[in-house]
């Protein structure tokens, strides 16, 4: 590929999100396609149908719809299972345009036969592999095994805190899969990295929630009382996409050769 159709082709920005504002605001800051999840507090489960009927009503990039029934681990119960099963039908039936998802057996492996379940079971859409990979045992038999399934990329941190950690071994499994399947950096990717993320790691793509917070509106608050459990949540502040920081990733992007 020449530099000038690089150029123009240019990187692509995922944008996770979990609310229809964030959405929006994803659009306009110049994201190519969406992640949508319900509470991005717990790295994202699956959103409710109500979200992606109203997300796909105001934004015309892809939507990808997380399938995850729960917070934690990536080693599912047959329960859980018949909830994903459940959960891909119907987010098909409301017009995802990809899924994301991910599981993994319990010595740290791509569980390989639920997958291929779960694959078949959202065809004809894409599916992407989602960060259950930073939690395998071993990321080069891992990302054969992805590719061998038919997911079309996997979203990865490089089994680290964070992609800037992670970036040596995200630029082995971007020359590992040799085009064969897209490697997405994503996990805390900001301003302040995106160009040496980029740059060190040759991918194509990237993920990121680009979002700051913003004050409730509500005037009454009762102070004693609080809705998240341990994890104390600021119960008036949510974390949004903020258009003004897709915009300056994409630019950065843009500027990146």
């Amino acid at each position: 590929m020449s530099d000038d159709s690089r150029m123009s082709e240019g990187f692509l920005m995922e944008v996770c999100v979990d609310s229809v504002e964030s959405a929006i605001n994803a659009e306009r800051g110049g994201a190519g396609r969406i992640e949508l999840c319900s509470s991005l507090l717990e790295g994202g489960i699956t959103p409710s149908v109500g979200l992606l009927q109203v997300v796909k009503q105001y934004v015309r990039i892809p939507v990808y719809v997380m399938i995850r029934p729960r917070g934690g681990d990536f080693l599912y119960s047959d329960r859980e299972v018949e909830v994903m099963r459940k959960d891909i039908e119907m987010m098909k039936n409301y017009g995802a345009d990809g899924l994301v998802l991910g599981c993994l057996t319990e010595d740290g492996r791509v569980d390989a036969e639920l997958c291929m379940e779960l694959l078949a079971a959202s065809r004809p859409l894409p599916v992407t592999f989602h960060r259950a990979f930073d939690m395998v045992h071993d990321p080069v038999v891992a990302l054969e095994t992805v590719i061998s399934l038919g997911f079309e990329r996997v979203l990865t941190s490089g089994l680290d805190s964070s992609v800037l950690e992670g970036l040596p071994l995200i630029k082995r499994l971007v020359e590992q899969a040799k085009g064969r399947i897209v490697i997405m950096p994503g996990g805390g990717i900001t301003e302040r990295n995106l160009q040496r993320i980029l740059e060190g790691s040759g991918a194509q793509e990237f993920h990121c929630s680009a979002r700051s917070s913003k004050e409730s509106t509500m005037k009454f608050r009762n102070s004693s009382v609080n809705m998240g459990a341990a994890l104390s949540v600021p119960e008036y502040s949510l974390k949004v996409a903020d258009v003004t920081k897709v915009r300056t990733l994409n630019a950065i992007a843009k500027n990146t050769l």
